[in-house]
């Protein structure tokens, strides 16, 4: 996959640079920001268009005011903290389009930087509004793309900006293109073992589909692990479970059957009846599971067998924790897994935010591994083979 760079941009000195950035981030109780992750990821390319001359106006979203302007939601501490990582001030404008903002983009000099208010305050921009998309393209010379979260969006800062100036991407999207195409356009490092965890099946069908004939193994956790039993005829008890997508996983089920080793479940977990400050816990075979039970992590025999898969592979993609990792009785599993992948010398793809979260909060250091993404539904799409809204106005033509 081919697309336009930063190194392609042929002049940056003086421009006016449009950057999408996702500094969707949590904040904590007091709007401070909680884990500034995805701000510290677009450094990289703030500096280097920063240090190249450009007048950078970046635009993010913050939550889902769905069109409205929300106070909490106001990008004004994003903004402050981005200041203070940069070293460097950062003018946060209180609106998105309008005369008040150009007049403060026409008094830019070469190198400042200016953020706009949350841009989903405006209806316009998920809806990808056409007379919307034209004011804001014309705020700037140049759109640059580095939002990896959003590209699966066709929104108006995501991608249309795309059909009013020329259109590349920033430093952080170049790097989860090339990282993500060597599992999907080549050959991967051998065995490629695939790990599912989180709440539900259906945000990773059309993955596990697509490399139902490419992986040699995939590691089900978590609620999708508790879909897979169900339908493998286990009783779950009270556990989180899609029942009505028990027919897609027989489905899944029965496209691994030639391979029996390769679709591998639970066989044991840690169970409770209510999930309490400290509650109770037992470890069962999942043939045990009755009543009240709740599953809330994959057992150690389970760890341990995935660990040894692990231990095996060239290649991991492990997207979605395998148990309730919040809570210290349920995250023993993730814990062994990523202690697991982070010792082992394997090309090693971490998605999803929960999963990135995880590995934090088990104080395990992310440079451990080959690739962590800032996208999750956009990393899951991108495995699929989905064409990418975000990333396709960016292709070389």
């Amino acid at each position: 996959m081919q697309i336009n760079t930063l190194q392609d941009i042929p002049e940056i000195k003086g421009k006016k640079i449009l950057l999408r950035v996702d500094f969707n981030v949590p904040l904590k109780e007091n709007g401070e920001v909680q884990d500034d992750t995805r701000i510290a990821e677009a450094l990289h390319t703030i500096n280097y268009l920063r240090l190249k001359g450009g007048k950078i106006i970046i635009i993010s979203h913050l939550g889902r005011p769905d069109g409205e302007v929300k106070e909490d939601m106001r990008l004004t501490k994003v903004a402050k903290h981005l200041e203070k990582l940069l070293e460097h001030p950062v003018k946060k404008l209180n609106e998105v389009i309008g005369e008040n903002v150009k007049k403060e983009i026409d008094k830019m000099k070469d190198g400042e930087i200016a953020m706009l208010e949350n841009v989903r305050f405006e209806k316009g921009e998920e809806k990808c509004e056409e007379n919307f998309t034209k004011e804001l393209a014309s705020l700037g010379d140049i759109f640059v793309n580095d939002a990896f979260g959003t590209a699966h969006r066709r929104h108006a800062s995501t991608a249309g900006l795309a059909d009013y100036l020329p259109a590349f991407s920033g430093l952080l999207i170049e790097k989860e293109v090339k990282a993500l195409s060597k599992v999907l356009d080549e050959e991967p490092i051998r065995p490629l073992t695939m790990i599912f965890g989180g709440a539900k099946i259906d945000t990773k069908i059309g993955v596990i589909k697509h490399f139902i004939n490419k992986a040699d193994y995939f590691l089900m956790g978590g609620g999708i692990a508790n879909t897979f039993l169900h339908a493998a005829g286990y009783e779950v008890g009270q556990s989180l479970c899609e029942r009505n997508k028990a027919e897609t996983a027989r489905e899944i089920m029965l496209s691994c059957e030639k391979n029996k080793e390769k679709l591998v479940l639970p066989h044991d977990v840690v169970v409770a009846s209510e999930l309490t400050k400290d509650p109770e816990t037992a470890h069962v075979g999942v043939e045990d599971i009755m009543g009240d039970m709740k599953i809330f992590d994959i057992g150690k025999w389970t760890a341990d067998k995935f660990c040894n898969i692990i231990e095996k592979s060239g290649t991991v993609i492990w997207n979605g924790p395998v148990g309730l990792y919040e809570h210290p009785p349920f995250h023993e599993g993730s814990r062994m897994i990523a202690d697991c992948l982070a010792r082992h010398e394997c090309l090693s793809i971490i998605g999803g935010g929960d999963t990135v979260d995880c590995i934090k909060r088990l104080n395990i250091p992310i440079e451990a591994f080959t690739h962590v993404s800032t996208g999750g539904g956009a990393c899951i799409e991108f495995l699929e083979g989905k064409s990418l809204p975000g990333i396709e106005c960016l292709l070389k033509k």
